[in-house]
């Protein structure tokens, strides 16, 4: 049978299936929200730079039950944004000079679509890539990278392209990672390697950027003989180790901007069409961001949808959304891929990343294919053959890196976006191509 003759599966897409979009409760926040002349008059006004003051509230006390921190998180930590790539986009514009910053270092696999919001800002062949093994991102790889790039540094002269603010600064590096269940290659960061991580960009004056887009989305990586679902994050954010490690993020003797910021997004537990978000770090840094000239001449981002989003957080749905349905959907699409994982290419030489992990999630897997087949020549394949599309490892290269680590042999698949019946589906098919090939190769 060719491939027109069969339906086609998108292991590919990185979209929430429509089936688990909150559609019930948003409708109820927004007429909450819009019945009301308190919160539909100044949610469709300018709103205050840093966003909807209830919502950054309501964000505060929900990240310090989830990541249960000893001290709750202040509100002035928090800024609003229009999600995590806006929010990017801002950081770079008040944070980062691309006449003094060196260099963006970005854990390699990396979300490929990220790289074009750092050339946009300046940083046309300066992104880097630094390998990730089973712990994280490689420090001792980046460590030496970033000590051979301030030598260069401190040889040259730069002057600074941006108007000084007394809330901006220019840090001299920049490092990209998503910590947690990392898109592509669902990696978790370690605790040690968090840690190390932190005063390594303290040490060199870098800012590290961090999509923490997937933490809610977790459960056991082995299925529970009854239904369950976390409340309580497993690890903490990089943030959170930048504001106690070793005195902390506003410790006496620096500036106070801190070393790290979180990016939040709702789009992973609502909807990406909500287009709205928050950015975590020191008050100082996170002051500085909300004055971004893009977010302070036309108020704060997604005031409106900001009201909707506090509505949804304060009346308790969002969170038993994500307890009760997006962690149970994921769960059973990713045990479901997992076995066929292991029953279609596991036996045909597959490897997976960090197998003995007990708590997994987000929205992707990643492996590497057996040798010597290219990942790349797969994908063209099976989409022939069998109708099917994959990611493949070099669209999740970092660009412009003549030195990037061997993709070739590497597959993402998303199991959120395709029906449950469609994974076992599409991974049999790819298994399929993957058998024919090897036979092939064996002839």
């Amino acid at each position: 049978m060719n491939g027109n003759a069969r339906s086609l599966i998108n292991l590919m897409r990185g979209w929430p299936n429509p089936s688990l979009l909150p559609v019930t409760q948003v409708k109820a926040a927004s007429v909450a929200a819009l019945s009301d002349p308190k919160i539909s008059t100044p949610g469709l006004l300018y709103g205050p730079d840093p966003g909807y003051e209830p919502l950054r509230e309501s964000i505060s006390s929900w990240l310090t039950r989830f990541y249960q921190l000893h001290t709750p998180l202040n509100a002035k930590r928090i800024c609003i944004s229009g999600g995590a790539s806006q929010s990017l986009a801002c950081i770079l514009q008040v944070f980062s000079d691309p006449a003094t910053t060196k260099n963006v270092w970005m854990v390699s696999p990396t979300y490929f679509k990220v790289c074009p919001i750092f050339q946009d800002n300046g940083f046309f062949n300066r992104l880097r890539s630094v390998p990730e093994d089973e712990e994280g991102i490689n420090i001792d790889f980046l460590k030496k990278r970033l000590e051979e790039s301030d030598r260069e540094m401190d040889s040259q002269n730069a002057n600074a392209s941006k108007a000084p603010h007394p809330w901006r600064k220019s840090y001299r590096h920049l490092i990209y990672a998503v910590p947690t269940f990392s898109n592509p290659s669902s990696i978790t960061m370690s605790l040690q390697r968090r840690e190390q991580l932190v005063r390594v960009a303290r040490e060199h004056d870098a800012l590290i950027i961090t999509d923490d887009v997937y933490d809610q989305l977790q459960w056991p990586a082995i299925k529970p003989s009854t239904e369950s679902y976390l409340e309580h994050a497993v690890l903490p954010r990089i943030v959170d180790i930048d504001r106690y490690l070793d005195g902390g993020a506003e410790r006496l003797g620096v500036d106070g901007y801190g070393n790290a910021v979180s990016n939040g997004s709702f789009s992973k537990i609502v909807g990406p069409g909500i287009r709205c978000g928050w950015s975590e770090g020191t008050e100082k840094f996170t002051y500085g961001l909300s004055q971004c000239g893009s977010s302070s001449s036309g108020g704060a981002p997604s005031q409106m949808t900001a009201t909707i989003i506090d509505q949804v957080l304060r009346s308790g749905d969002l969170e038993r959304h994500i307890f009760q349905v997006l962690q149970a959907s994921y769960a059973r699409r990713y045990y479901a891929m997992t076995k066929a994982i292991q029953d279609y290419l596991v036996p045909l030489g597959v490897t997976l990343p960090q197998s003995d992990r007990d708590i997994v999630g987000g929205y992707f897997m990643w492996f590497r294919l057996p040798s010597p087949l290219q990942a790349d020549a797969v994908a063209r394949l099976v989409l022939e053959q069998e109708n099917l599309i994959i990611g493949h490892g070099l669209q999740f290269r970092v660009y412009d890196d003549a030195g990037e680590e061997d993709l070739q042999r590497a597959v993402r698949l998303c199991f959120a976006w395709e029906e449950e019946e469609n994974l076992t589906t599409g991974v049999e098919r790819l298994g399929k191509v993957v058998g024919q090939m090897l036979e092939g190769i064996k002839k």
